[in-house]
């Protein structure tokens, strides 16, 4: 599924802290990477294995080794030596532990009795032989390897076409000479290439170059092989929708406030997961979906405990993360594939990850190389992850894929309750923690708002009244979640104070019937003028405190407002007491529209393979200079569309013809020209533009074309006419702009309510 088998963790490195578990991995694989380290401001990881599958991240660094994926037999032998050996080392650790409790003088002084010294006396002589042991694994597990590595050069010498390879000169293949000179003086820097075939000649290094990486072309002879015949495969266990969460409650688990938290929200959302689950299954017309095995980790990768949400449940902490977890959770197991739920690091062993990363992580920051080159490195980026495998909350860059969760929808009798119940002259303030509430202009617009409303708040303390919190304002305390939607269904107005940023309650307001009321951010708070975003992996300006709701959702259910100013703050109290707005919730946050994308991401997004473009179109004419473009003029000339008459493959997802081809405004990143024109940016379509004849085709003079690592290329400066095509495919981004350049970005079409998706994608 999303997180296959791959390159075995050392059992060894499990459970250490962030720095040594992460320098641990540097040493033991350092080209073969095991990505189970969480990223993103709350640093959570979504893992995921399969049993019957095979896994790639790429990764494009120093070293070309960016496949992972486990060899059977090699993996297994060492896997037992490695058991072994670990086995040895903890039994040495804790004689150890015996020794230095014997020398000890208190250990002398007391509790003679209770524990004779003779029991301890040979521990001296069995470290010893458990030493010797040891060393006699370590030994074999050479000799192991010297083993198999003899047997692929026997291997090897069966065929005699391995030793005739000469590097091709391709250039569509401008980094294969490279590639070879790399693999020529460190191919046995790591075994994982041996994992490969990789056993030291030339034809041995173009194979993997050009079968397991991309960045040689195939070997003809080998393509011959590859045609022919292989037994099918065993059939897969298909997925069936599900219709009782019982299971899932009993996977869950208990004994944590965390779990009881999502639990709950589970039970209580129930009714409405199946209803959307039987719509989900009849709109999908019996269609064959393969059952992924799912390892799910909640919690910190760099806590051993795992469990680090428990204490928000207690203490009004910031619950986004357990809502999303559960709805996740709900979601997978809906969809009929076999989960598996861990809180502990120990129970992680062969996994990749897609990652929970609550604000985003852009690919400028992601790439190790180029982020550090580049000024863009920081705590939580620089994994060389593909992007789309980093999952938000929110849709905040295409770049990565918007997970999200769900909020309550209401049926028809619960619509008509709260209109009858509402209150017109009752606000609730966004904001449990009473740090919040510290006055930063706040007793003003907040004394404003006091004249029309009466506040109530929910703010969490154990003995006292929080002194932030005003006098005029009625405090609830922290509320549990049902009492909380309750206070929402007789409010009128949900205000926000700036923090926190991009939480799931705004939403939950809004579909409860309540206006929310946010305040502009003037200059927009990024990572150069805000202390909370400094050293997240994002370069999003925010102009408000909820920019989903600003953008996607708007007036009459949002309004963004200067809280500086107090006449126009006034006004939007005023005007929003003579509004009438009906509950009202996103398609894409019901649970029929969280189903329907993650399986959508279950069944099409594939990080395994590297797909390349399909060929161009035959050319009409010999006399043509370059072959046709498998893009096409738009009729009214203003953009590029696909041709017609190029091929299409109909694994390709999202589907090629949604595609649209803009050239940005300087200063206009790809996600705001395609936004302008009704469009999102979709960045797995950036491989069809990453061509010099794109430009010709948009009739952009270009004096000079260079390929170089960049995040904002495909693209062109203008008053030089030099045009910039990008090196690093993990670079493509719809993130990103500059003055300097205009942007070739890619977009396409979306479903309504359903921005994720294009309007075929499902």
């Amino acid at each position: 599924m999303w997180v296959l088998r791959g390159c075995p963790v050392d059992p060894r490195v499990v459970g250490m802290s962030w720095g040594t578990l992460h320098a641990s991995l540097q040493r033991c694989f350092p080209s073969c990477r095991i990505f189970v380290l969480g990223i993103g401001f709350f640093t959570l990881c979504f893992l995921m294995t399969s049993l019957g599958g095979q896994f790639s991240a790429k990764r494009l660094g120093d070293s070309p080794f960016t496949i992972r994926t486990e060899v059977m037999g090699a993996l297994e032998s060492r896997g037992v030596l490695r058991r072994m050996s670990d086995m040895l080392e903890l039994l040495m650790k804790r004689m150890d532990i015996l020794a230095r409790l014997e020398n000890s003088t208190d250990f002398h002084k007391g509790d003679e009795a209770r524990f004779p010294l003779d029991r301890f006396q040979p521990a001296a002589g069995l470290m010893e032989r458990i030493q010797a042991i040891a060393q006699n694994v370590s030994d074999i597990a050479i000799k192991v390897d010297q083993i198999l590595r003899n047997s692929l050069m026997s291997a090897k010498m069966g065929d005699g076409r391995r030793d005739q390879c000469e590097v091709p000169r391709d250039p569509k293949y401008p980094d294969c000479a490279g590639k070879v000179e790399w693999m020529r003086a460190r191919w046995t820097s790591d075994p994982c290439y041996a994992f490969f075939g990789v056993d030291g000649t030339e034809c041995s290094f173009l194979i993997y170059l050009s079968e397991v990486e991309w960045f040689c072309p195939p070997l003809p002879w080998r393509n011959q092989t590859a045609a022919t015949p292989s037994p099918p495969p065993p059939p897969r266990a298909q997925a069936a929708f599900r219709s009782d969460l019982a299971r899932l409650l009993e996977l869950v688990g208990t004994g944590k406030e965390s779990l009881s938290f999502m639990k709950k929200r589970i039970r209580h959302l129930a009714q409405q997961w199946l209803r959307a689950a039987r719509r989900l299954e009849q709109k999908l017309k019996g269609r064959q979906r393969d059952q992924k095995h799912i390892l799910v980790h909640i919690g910190f990768l760099t806590e051993e405990s795992g469990d680090v949400f428990s204490p928000r449940v207690l203490k009004g902490g910031p619950l986004g993360e357990m809502v999303q977890w559960a709805d996740i959770l709900a979601a997978l197991f809906l969809l009929g594939h076999s989960l598996r739920v861990t809180v502990s690091l120990k129970e992680l062993q062969r996994c990749r990850v897609r990652v929970i990363d609550t604000f985003g992580t852009e690919p400028a920051y992601n790439h190790e190389e180029y982020a550090t080159l580049r000024g863009f490195r920081t705590n939580w980026g620089y994994w060389n992850l593909h992007p789309s495998q980093f999952m938000t909350m929110f849709p905040h860059t295409p770049d990565n894929s918007f997970m999200g969760f769900v909020s309550e929808e209401l049926n028809k009798t619960e619509r008509q309750l709260i209109k009858s119940n509402k209150v017109g002259s009752m606000a609730v303030v966004y904001g449990k923690e009473a740090s919040i509430w510290k006055p930063q202009g706040k007793e003003r617009f907040l004394a404003i708002l006091n004249k029309y409303m009466e506040i109530h708040g929910t703010v969490y303390y154990e003995t006292q009244r929080p002194p932030e919190v005003p006098a005029f304002v009625k405090n609830h305390g922290l509320l549990p979640q049902h009492e909380f939607q309750q206070l929402l269904r007789k409010a009128k107005l949900f205000i926000g104070f700036g923090f926190p940023y991009e939480g799931p309650a705004p939403l939950e307001a809004i579909a409860n019937g309540c206006v929310f009321l946010q305040a502009r951010f003037n200059p927009p708070h990024s990572s150069l003028n805000h202390e909370f975003f400094r050293g997240k992996p994002t370069s999003r300006e925010v102009s408000s405190q909820h920019p989903y709701a600003e953008d996607f959702i708007g007036k009459p259910h949002v309004w963004t407002v200067d809280y500086n100013n107090s006449e126009e703050f006034e006004a939007a109290i005023k005007a929003i007491m003579r509004t009438q707005v009906e509950p009202y919730l996103p398609y894409e946050y019901t649970c029929e529209g969280m189903l329907e994308r993650i399986h959508a991401y279950i069944q099409h997004q594939d990080f395994c393979t590297t797909t390349s473009p399909p060929p161009p179109p035959r050319a009409k004419s010999p006399a043509m200079q370059s072959p046709p473009s498998v893009l096409a003029l738009s009729p009214n000339a203003t953009h590029l569309v696909w041709s017609p008459s190029a091929s299409r493959d109909p694994r390709a997802w999202p589907p090629v013809d949604s595609l649209q081809v803009w050239v940005s405004e300087t200063r206009h990143a790809c996600t705001e020209t395609c936004r302008r024109h009704g469009l999102v940016c979709e960045p797995t379509f950036f491989r069809f533009l990453n061509k010099k004849e794109v430009f010709l085709q948009l009739s952009i003079t270009c004096d000079s074309t260079e390929y170089e690592m960049n995040h904002l290329y495909p693209a062109v400066a203008e008053n030089v006419h030099e045009c910039y095509l990008q090196k690093e495919p993990l670079l493509f981004s719809c993130a990103g702009h500059n003055s300097k350049y205009r942007r070739l970005c890619p977009c396409r079409d979306y479903r309504e309510g359903q921005v994720a998706l294009c309007r075929d994608c499902v």
